[in-house]
């Protein structure tokens, strides 16, 4: 079982960065993979980034790449997310998601533990 709880988002002008932060409990984490999705009012909850357990090998959507960069401390049972260069359409709710293995993929079914989510707002 891992137990997932994300802080950081806020409210930040386009062009701004935050850095999220998912904290979590639970034996496993430091073999499971990580993620954060988002959701915005009226879509379906999407892929942003995902890191497998070990750190060595991360992975983007398209729309964040080379704006977002995920990563995780397994002795903090950590996982960040930096955003930088934000954009309106980066508004919504972040997730954060532990897989139940090590590897990750963009698939939502793929994790098995979600967060409460925190809400991120670009104002343009």
């Amino acid at each position: 079982q891992v137990q997932l709880v994300e802080s950081g988002g806020g409210l930040v002008q386009a062009g701004g960065s935050l850095r999220l932060s998912c904290a979590a409990s639970g034996r496993t984490f430091s073999s499971s993979g990580m993620g954060w999705f988002r959701q915005a009012p009226g879509k379906e909850r999407e892929f942003v980034a995902a890191v497998n357990w070990s750190g060595g090998s991360t992975y983007y959507a398209d729309s964040v790449k080379g704006r977002f960069t995920i990563s995780r401390d397994n002795a903090k049972k950590m996982v960040y997310l930096q955003m930088n260069i934000l954009k309106p359409e980066d508004t919504a709710v972040y997730y954060c998601a532990a897989a139940r293995l090590g590897s990750v993929t963009s698939d939502r079914g793929w994790y098995g533990y979600w967060g409460q989510g925190t809400q991120v707002t670009v104002s343009s």
